[in-house]
């Protein structure tokens, strides 16, 4: 069955990094897009990222534009993203979605 298991979130100061990762599957990892969502607390999922399937072309919101990097290595069919310069509004819950499917999220905490 396909699963997507995020990791690499925690607490971080304003200012800060994380990067996190996102392990697939259950399907053939290579032939799809892969992206990235967040939650923050009481609001709606929004997207965050997306790279296509060999890498080729990436995609950002405008409020992680110039901070956020994603990237991936179909080899381990992993998906990343590199998060610098992070903001308490970076608080949230951040998903991995790839062939129609959702990851359980990992928490991301910004703050002081």
């Amino acid at each position: 069955q396909v699963q997507l298991v995020e990791s690499g979130g925690g607490l971080v100061q304003p200012g800060g990094s994380l990067r996190l990762s996102c392990a697939a599957s259950g399907f053939t990892f290579s032939s799809y897009t892969m992206s990235w969502y967040r939650q923050p607390p009481g609001k709606e999922r929004e997207y965050v990222a997306s790279i296509s399937n060999y890498g080729g072309v990436t995609k950002y919101s405008d409020s992680v534009k110039g901070r956020f990097t994603i990237s991936r290595d179909n080899a381990k069919k992993m998906v990343y993203v590199q998060m610098n310069s992070l903001k308490p509004d970076d608080t949230a819950v951040y998903y991995c979605r790839g062939f129609g499917s959702w990851g359980q999220g990992t928490q991301v905490t910004v703050s002081s």
